[in-house]
């Protein structure tokens, strides 16, 4: 792979906050402290399996005029990136959905006290913010949902399916059959983030791949994610109870979709984008947009295009 990285317009401040037991990292790009019009923070949620970092590209495409006076904060999930348990002893052997929500509301708590926010969320993130903003809906000013499309309807008769597949892979990842893959090297992780998504090019594949992964004592390259994020929920995706979030949302909502129809290669029409527009009429103040010449990660895509969109719509 060739040797030169992409390289930062905006550089962000690192920071690491205690929350609910756990050392949070945080990435703060903080706007311009004279702007004479201050903006509400902007908060930026990734997806499953990805880091805060992941934004960059789309920051750095932001305009100045947007960037100023206003902050940028992005937190690694629990499990992701750089936040982990404050003991490690303490580590969790499974991950659940309403903890992403407890995490949300306390960061707020500790960077936008008693403030509306700008929220923006990407796949699990986008849908960690819908959920949010239809539950703490006087904290959101303006919420952006990238391709958060939710999850096909279940049924309870599943249930008894699920508690057993739970369990049983709860012992899978203490036999270690459930892990992540490492890499021989940092250009090995950039590769697989290409492959993954071929539009990225490789100054900013090998860029990501710095923050997506890390050497270990061995020299290979560790994924920045916990195993136990893929053992499976204990709970069935419950659609009734999303739907009734949804329809407590007072912001203005934009769902932002990317050309590439990730739905027909996830769920091979066991849950359609035609399914997922249907939802989305839940929403008392939606509209939406596609991005053309994008995939799943439509921020790595056309950052640019995404920055855009965004700026006219918080504006």
């Amino acid at each position: 792979m060739m040797a030169f990285m992409y390289t930062e317009k905006h550089l962000p401040r690192s920071e690491f906050i205690p929350l609910r037991g756990l050392d949070y990292h945080v990435q703060v790009w903080p706007g311009t402290a004279n702007s004479a019009q201050p903006q509400p923070p902007l908060v930026l949620l990734h997806g499953w399996m990805d880091v805060a970092a992941s934004y960059q590209f789309m920051v750095d495409a932001f305009s100045d005029a947007f960037m100023a006076g206003r902050t940028l904060i992005a937190p690694d999930w629990r499990g992701f990136g750089q936040s982990r348990p404050r003991h490690a002893a303490s580590a969790p052997d499974h991950y659940g959905f309403a903890d992403y929500l407890a995490d949300l509301d306390f960061l707020l708590d500790h960077y936008a006290p008693g403030q509306a926010v700008d929220l923006v969320g990407h796949s699990m993130g986008g849908n960690v913010a819908m959920l949010y903003a239809g539950i703490r809906h006087a904290r959101i000013r303006k919420l952006v949902n990238l391709e958060g499309f939710g999850l096909p309807a279940s049924r309870p008769v599943q249930a008894p399916g699920r508690y057993a597949q739970w369990l049983d892979q709860l012992k899978s990842l203490q036999r270690g059959d459930i892990s992540l893959k490492p890499y021989a090297s940092r250009d090995a992780v950039a590769s697989r983030l290409m492959k993954t998504n071929p539009r990225l090019g490789a100054d900013k594949a090998h860029w990501l791949a710095g923050h997506w992964a890390q050497p270990d004592a061995s020299g290979q390259w560790r994924i920045r994610g916990e195993a136990a994020h893929k053992v499976v929920s204990a709970q069935l995706y419950r659609l009734d109870e999303t739907l009734a979030i949804h329809r407590c949302i007072s912001a203005p909502t934009l769902a932002v979709e990317a050309s590439d129809d990730a739905m027909a290669r996830w769920w091979k029409g066991s849950y359609t984008l035609a399914d997922y527009h249907e939802r989305l009429g839940q929403v008392p103040d939606v509209r939406s947009a596609v991005i053309q010449n994008a995939g799943h990660m439509l921020h790595h895509d056309q950052p640019e295009t995404l920055a855009r969109l965004i700026e006219t719509f918080l504006a």
